[in-house]
């Protein structure tokens, strides 16, 4: 492979590519997209069988990003929501820890029987905080099965 690729390109081991746009000898088909990329080809030596590709220089082409993380952090990380259960009185207590461990995951026994008592005596228990669309999934679930559910935001008003 490395000397195909010489071969065809003309390269010789540790050249640095570096197309120029409307350049004959590119690496692209058609129009070239990443022209902010350098690629280093080196070889081991004069073997046979296949070189060792260095580790490509990537220039920076967004002015004023210092970083994947600056990237990650100026996305918008949506607010967490509450899933409540109401007491009603309908449905046995065993039933409203059985359905908890059900439709929660990772819901443990122990869990579902404080949040089931805490619903009891306060008339409402936070079940778990998680995003809006899986908070709307887990109330539509306790829903789905006789349980009385909201949703709220978790930051504590709209």
């Amino acid at each position: 492979m490395e000397t195909a690729i010489r071969g065809r390109l003309s390269l010789s081991p540790n050249t640095v590519f570096n197309p120029k746009p409307g350049e004959k000898r590119s690496l692209c088909r058609g129009p070239c997209i990443n022209r902010g990329i350098l690629m280093a080809i080196s070889t081991t030596g004069p073997s046979k069988g296949g070189g060792i590709l260095e580790k490509p220089v990537i220039e920076r082409t967004s002015p004023g990003r210092e970083s994947e993380f600056d990237l990650r952090k100026s996305r918008k990380i949506a607010p967490p929501y509450r899933v409540m259960l109401h007491n009603d009185n309908y449905n046995k207590r065993e039933y409203v820890v059985q359905v908890l461990m059900k439709v929660i995951p990772g819901m443990t026994l122990d869990n579902a029987v404080n949040i089931m008592q805490e619903a009891h005596y306060n008339g409402l228990a936070v079940v778990i905080i998680c995003a809006q669309a899986d908070a709307e999934e887990h109330c539509m679930q306790l829903r789905g099965n006789g349980l009385l559910s909201s949703i709220e935001p978790a930051s504590g008003g709209c």
